[in-house]
């Protein structure tokens, strides 16, 4: 019963609007992960890749819209389709979230890109520099007045990391954690008498699309204890959509952390040796 049940239906014909909204979910799937993997390892340049990029984005719209033809189509016609229909939905879903995310977050977010814990005196990007001078990048000046009041009214929680303990194991710790975070270290300077300044300049990489961020940071004597300011900002585009504030944040906590617990590390003494015994002669073997 079943069969002869199904067997008007499985003779329709499968609509080719069903196969097209299918075959462009699964183009524009591709050629996102392509543009990905280009972009994380530089096979291209960057303007090729995003215009792959937002082509699949495009792709994956016009999916759903010819999924939606698709659909009433069958609904008039009775034709068969409607599992591709929805697989194709499925992918675009898929595709489209979180550059739609992105889309909210950039709206939401003031149009900044360069975060510091010191606005009025942000640590400088030295070796950093001559990779900001190409077409295209941010200029590794900092962004200015303008900035630093967005940064205030949306990030007010940024602020310089106050440590008790000496520059030279603020500065270790601060090393150790870049290192933990596998950013690419350009420039590492340990604190040095007599200013005592030591700076770590490093790229850091978006999760997805690994886009480069320059971070700069700055350890320095306060008193007895030390003080550490970070700057993040971003190679590309006049928004980072809250990454760069996003990684200072993140890292203020660890060497908060980590600065907390080696405080509290007792120091070890020196015990020096015994003076030896008067009249005493030290035989040599």
């Amino acid at each position: 019963m079943a069969r002869r049940f199904h067997a008007p239906y499985l003779s329709e014909p499968v609509s080719s609007l069903a196969s097209w909204a299918r075959n462009l979910a699964v183009f524009s799937v591709v050629a996102v992960l392509v543009s990905i993997l280009v972009l994380r390892f530089d096979f291209l340049e960057m303007k090729p890749a995003l215009m792959t990029f937002f082509g699949a984005l495009g792709c994956a719209v016009l999916s759903i819209l010819v999924g939606l033809a698709a659909f009433a189509a069958i609904w008039r016609n009775g034709s068969r389709g409607m599992s591709r229909i929805l697989l194709a939905l499925v992918i675009d879903a898929v595709v489209l979230a979180y550059p739609a995310y992105l889309a909210v977050q950039y709206r939401k977010l003031p149009k900044i890109y360069d975060i510091t814990t010191d606005p009025i005196d942000p640590p400088r990007f030295e070796a950093l520099a001559p990779l900001r001078n190409g077409d295209g990048t941010n200029t590794a000046v900092y962004a200015g007045l303008y900035s630093a009041e967005q940064q205030q009214k949306a990030y007010p929680d940024i602020e310089p990391v106050q440590l008790e303990i000496p520059p030279d194991r603020a500065y270790a710790i601060a090393l150790r954690l870049v290192n933990r975070r596998k950013w690419f270290i350009v420039d590492e300077r340990a604190p040095q008498p007599p200013r005592k300044v030591g700076r770590i300049e490093a790229i850091a990489r978006t999760p997805i699309m690994g886009f480069r961020e320059d971070v700069s940071i700055r350890v320095q004597p306060d008193g007895e204890d030390s003080r550490i300011d970070i700057r993040s900002a971003s190679r590309y585009f006049d928004s980072d959509i809250g990454s760069n504030a996003a990684r200072i944040n993140k890292l203020i906590d660890d060497l908060n952390n980590a600065g907390e617990a080696d405080a509290q590390k007792p120091v070890k003494k020196v015990v020096p040796p015994p003076p030896a015994a008067k009249g005493q002669k030290t035989v040599k073997k």
